[in-house]
């Protein structure tokens, strides 16, 4: 199993997602992780956009990988949102984002963190995936996608 997926509960996939900008799908992100991990929603959207503040989180392709610290969080947390219409998202390459993936982690996260994110990175880079990704309108085969897909790389 990839670690994405061993983070990503499947009732944490969002499809369809009718969100205007990053502040509202900050917002609904936020509000997901309240309802179901009861992690308060202002805590989740303030440190969202207190990593944003540093560079956008736009990956480039639509996709983009928002995440935070969260103070008390005991393991790592994913979700995924696949917006209704894409947002602009400051990418890098100037597409509007539909797809993404939230990592919550906590305060005190180190190299797990980091080895997540650049497994979602590498996730996010196989083309074919990413585009089944942003296309499937059904939430449960989204997270089936991403618990069936394996890194590249062994990890030790």
């Amino acid at each position: 199993m990839n670690r994405l997926a061993a983070i990503l509960p499947a009732s944490n996939v969002l499809v369809a997602v009718d969100a205007t900008s990053k502040k509202r799908v900050f917002e609904q992100a936020g509000l997901l992780f309240e309802n179901r991990h009861a992690i308060a929603r202002a805590t989740v959207t303030d440190n969202l956009f207190a990593r944003e503040r540093l560079g956008s989180t736009g990956l480039g392709h639509g996709v983009a990988i928002p995440h935070g610290r969260i103070k008390g969080l005991k393991n790592p947390l994913a979700a995924v949102i696949r917006m209704q219409q894409p947002i602009g998202f400051d990418a890098p390459d100037d597409e509007p984002v539909s797809l993404l993936i939230f990592l919550l982690v906590p305060e005190a996260a180190t190299q797990r963190h980091l080895e997540i994110l650049s497994e979602i990175a590498e996730l996010l880079s196989d083309r074919g995936l990413r585009e089944k990704l942003k296309a499937e309108p059904d939430a449960a085969k989204l997270h089936e996608l991403i618990a069936n897909w394996e890194p590249l790389k062994s990890v030790a």
